[in-house]
């Protein structure tokens, strides 16, 4: 059974909200709220944006978006170090005189999650 969730108050642009979450995720609800109230500050200034609502969207979608990239970054890292472990597999295996797997032929190859299949 779950702990019963803790009443976290939050202050973002000068506005307090009460939210409800478990004491284990108190520290990163803060955190959050931190970087959102920074953000939020960042564009309240930059006075390109004006409303609270329309400073909370912009704000939304300038996090959602480098949360995509960093998504997209880790993807093609995960793509290349698989590619890049299946390389040293076919050197290992050529060097060890198995010539199914160092010609790509093995059927314990590593698919893109890096798992054996």
């Amino acid at each position: 059974m779950s702990p019963e969730p803790v009443p976290v108050t939050v202050r973002i642009l000068d506005k307090d909200y009460l939210i409800a979450c478990q004491p284990e995720e108190k520290e990163g609800l803060l955190t959050s709220a931190r970087q959102v109230d920074e953000r939020m500050r960042e564009i309240r200034k930059a006075g390109r944006v004006i409303g609270t609502d329309r400073i909370a969207v912009m704000t939304a979608l300038n996090l959602a978006y480098e949360l995509l990239q960093r998504d997209r970054q880790t993807g093609s890292l995960d793509t290349a170090i698989v590619e890049r472990l299946a390389t040293l597999q076919g050197r290992i295996a050529a060097a060890l005189g198995d010539t199914d797997t160092a010609r790509g032929d093995s059927t314990s190859a590593l698919d893109e999650t890096g798992e054996t299949v």
